[in-house]
């Protein structure tokens, strides 16, 4: 009886220190995969501040900062329908999220547009293509191989840090005096 009474006491121990204010409740674990996302565009949502890698397949991309705790991904342009071939993986740890884009023409394939929260930090590696980053003011750590990169700011006073390199091509960086 008594050692009942010490494990119902130790189990209402931890309920209640998962639950003191101050201590932030720990977020869901998510694995999607996706296949042809010109059919089937992906949202999830997706905490303010939350470091996202972004591993993306050669192309062209535009990530822009959305209204609100919304992370999406979709199709663009004319060529839009080739993306019936690319396929994308979303991972998301706690404060950690990862997406993935494979499959796909890469020359005249589809473009992409990212939604992240504005505060995202953004981890992203492209092989290459053209990446436009818009509105974003959380950290911004790029690597590309080749193709041309521009990243839009507004006011630099709201900018945390921005990383980037491109081995081939351009960097537009504008207000950052890259």
């Amino acid at each position: 009886m008594r050692n009942a009474i010490a494990l119902l006491g130790s189990a209402v121990l931890v309920v209640v220190a998962a639950a003191l204010p101050g201590r932030p409740a720990p977020l869901p674990q998510t694995h999607l995969s996706i296949t042809d996302i010109y059919t089937h565009p992906f949202e999830v949502d997706l905490p303010y501040e939350q470091k996202l890698s972004l591993d993306l397949r050669s192309g062209d991309y535009r990530v822009i900062a959305s209204n609100g705790e919304k992370f999406s991904v979709r199709t663009t342009g004319d060529r839009a329908e080739k993306g019936r071939d690319v396929s994308l993986t979303f991972k998301h740890m706690n404060t950690h999220a990862e997406l993935r884009i494979t499959g796909g023409p890469v020359n005249n394939g589809p473009s992409i547009q990212i939604e992240v929260p504005k505060s995202s930090n953004l981890i992203v590696r492209l092989l290459f293509g053209d990446l436009n980053i818009e509105g974003i003011s959380g950290d911004n750590e790029v690597e590309m191989h080749a193709g041309d990169l521009n990243i839009e700011v507004g006011n630099p006073a709201d900018y945390a840090h921005v990383d980037a390199s491109v081995g081939a091509c351009a960097i537009a960086a504008g207000p950052c005096g890259e």
